[in-house]
């Protein structure tokens, strides 16, 4: 499972800050994680396809 966080569904754009964030509540073991650049192990990545549901339908 890839767990690229820019295929994320929870990785979001804010208009505001002009950046991208993860749209996850994390604890402070997650965060760290995430600010290291090691989300190989992400357990709340989702795929942002939205044809994937369509695929295991057909």
């Amino acid at each position: 499972m890839a767990t690229n966080c820019e295929s994320c569904a929870n990785y979001q754009y804010d208009e505001l800050c002009d950046c991208y964030f993860c749209a996850i509540n994390l604890d402070e073991d997650d965060m760290q994680k995430f600010l290291a650049g090691s989300t190989s192990d992400c357990a709340f990545w989702q795929s942002d396809d939205e044809y994937a549901i369509v695929k295991k339908q057909n």
